[in-house]
């Protein structure tokens, strides 16, 4: 999964550097941080509702949703997946 989600932030991050007419993506960044920030919480929320409610497929659809849209934000705020992983690593380091 790293690799897909790794993949993704390229694709992501050349439509932030190379916008594309049309692009979903491209649409996003045009709205703003707070448009984008507006859809990670969206997605939050239809992630809670089909853990809840929904199926297995629905389920997967949401968190895939979630993911995108959370690595949006991470280009919007000048992040990557390597500065989460880092920051990750940091708080799972056994105490010296």
């Amino acid at each position: 999964m790293a690799d897909m989600l790794e993949a993704l932030e390229s694709i992501i991050q050349d439509r932030r550097n190379n916008p594309q007419a049309g692009s979903y993506t491209t649409s996003l960044f045009d709205a703003g941080r707070g448009r984008i920030a507006q859809k990670v919480g969206e997605e939050a929320v239809e992630v809670i509702v089909s853990a809840l409610s929904q199926g297995r497929e629905a389920q997967l659809d949401e968190l895939a949703d979630l993911f995108y849209h959370t690595l949006v934000l991470l280009a919007e705020l000048d992040l990557t997946l390597d500065d989460v992983k880092q920051r990750l690593r940091q708080r799972h380091q056994p105490p010296a």
